[in-house]
């Protein structure tokens, strides 16, 4: 096999690649058509012969580009997706062309040494224990059910119990959360045999309530996992870690925090109250893809307790090799078989250093500040949360008038903002997450809502 074919297809996917990066800052970032509309595009058959690589790099962009969603752009705010930066972007094309299983560190030095290297810059960057165990997963849900699982076998062993005997040979591991817990930790604790979390009550905001918590660990016994958020998917507020770690490590329980999107304030100094006394749990989950804009496939699961973690997750069999007492990559996650995931986070570290991380993240929180003061000065609108890190939610006095706007404004193109019911009400959801959104994309996107507004006659 030549290196023909491939050089061909790398040619033809970089041209449609810059092609569809040059467009990103203004094209409309509603997709043009729908699933039905790509299928058409398709063949509904496998063919019987086959194609020229170069070809079918070229009939897959073509089919393709009038259905993407312009997730990139700098005025998406949908969901919490950031975009990617350059070396992040080129470095993941580099781990596909290398094509390096990294489970193992003795079959894939390089990839299981840049991974490693990354581990313990983002320990120091967030703050965290420096013998923390961590792991790269695809996202935050199986960052959370890594975090879980050696949480679930550490309180099962602190009881007595033995974890390989299987749930049903030790007591049951009581699961609780504060009211607003995200569905990402729901879905993890559900697939590490918790089952759904017993919630505790929240505040306007979504902060765990630390006194039902209090009252919902007294009033049951056995082990126990407690899971906090740092960042609420509406508000983008932080519980009380200080008050509610205090309170489950007093009654024995372990303390996960879900920081999918909000851990990364631990880096910045001027958000530190957010995060006061997280440093104390004992496991942490995130996911670099969002705040930190790399591509995909890219979760953070950190345990305080890297033996733990290892004896919950690690694989042992005579045909792996053997990594020589040092914890292999594949002890952290629950996957075997993957990708250089932390090659690009290398990459994104290293070309922003300390200080272009933090710059990051405060300018994040700031735009989304400013998005707010906006969106207020907008007659007929008013802005829910309070506005405490990448999280805006607005809404009008009429639920019909804010899902219309929320409609409006994705059909119009120019900003891509998620609709939801928060607190009762409908709203329209901004989650500030691209290092790319400028103060012209805060303008432009106050400029769309203003504009929305008019257009389905919001007043107030």
């Amino acid at each position: 096999m030549t290196d023909d074919p491939y050089r061909r297809a790398l040619d033809a996917a970089h041209g449609h690649a810059m092609r569809w990066l040059e467009t990103l800052p203004e094209r409309p970032i509603r997709p043009a058509l729908d699933v039905d509309g790509v299928l058409a595009r398709l063949d509904p058959d496998l063919p019987e012969s086959g194609r020229d690589p170069a070809d079918v790099i070229d009939e897959l962009a073509d089919a393709a580009e009038p259905g993407l969603i312009a997730m990139g752009s700098p005025r998406f705010y949908g969901f919490v997706i950031g975009g990617a930066y350059p070396s992040a972007m080129a470095a993941d094309w580099l781990v596909s062309a290398w094509d390096q299983n990294t489970g193992s560190r003795q079959p894939t030095p390089a990839t299981a040494a840049f991974e490693e290297t990354a581990g313990r810059w983002l320990l120091d960057l967030l703050h965290l224990p420096a013998d923390s165990g961590l792991g790269f997963a695809t996202g935050a849900t199986s960052a959370n059910l890594a975090c879980l699982v050696a949480a679930r076998d550490a309180v099962i062993r602190r009881d007595g119990g033995d974890p390989a005997s299987g749930l049903s040979a030790s007591r049951p591991v009581r699961f609780l959360a504060g009211g607003a817990v995200h569905i990402s930790a729901v879905l993890a604790g559900r697939m590490a045999g918790l089952g759904a979390p017993e919630t505790v009550g929240s505040d306007d905001q979504g902060r765990i309530d630390v006194a039902g918590l209090r009252c919902a660990l007294a009033a049951g016994e056995g082990p126990a996992v407690v899971s906090l958020q740092a960042g609420d998917v509406h508000s983008g507020a932080f519980d009380d870690f200080t008050a509610a770690i205090d309170v489950a490590h007093e009654a024995g329980a372990w303390v996960h925090v879900d920081g999918a999107f909000g851990l990364w304030a631990c880096a910045v100094p001027r958000l530190q109250g957010l995060v006061a006394g997280i440093e104390r749990a004992d496991s942490w989950a995130t996911d670099a893809h969002k705040t930190l804009n790399v591509p995909y496939d890219c979760g953070l699961a950190i345990v305080r307790d890297a033996a733990a973690m290892t004896a919950a997750l690690g694989p042992q069999a005579a045909y792996l090799p053997d990594a020589g007492g040092v914890a292999d990559p594949w002890d952290r996650v629950v996957e075997m078989s993957r990708r250089g995931r932390g090659v690009p986070v290398w990459a994104v570290l290293r070309e922003l250093g300390r200080s272009g991380v933090v710059d990051l993240v405060d300018r994040l929180a700031r735009s989304a500040a400013e998005l707010a003061e906006g969106f207020a000065a907008i007659d007929g609108v008013e802005i829910l949360n309070d506005v405490v890190f990448t999280q805006v939610c607005l809404a009008t006095a009429d639920d019909a008038a804010t899902e219309a706007l929320g409609e409006w404004l994705r059909d119009e193109g120019t900003v891509w903002a998620s609709s939801s019911r928060w607190q009762g009400r409908a709203v329209v959801r901004f989650s500030v997450s691209n290092h790319a959104t400028s103060a012209n994309d805060v303008e432009r996107t106050i400029d769309a809502v203003h504009r929305g507004a008019a257009a389905i006659g919001i007043r107030s």
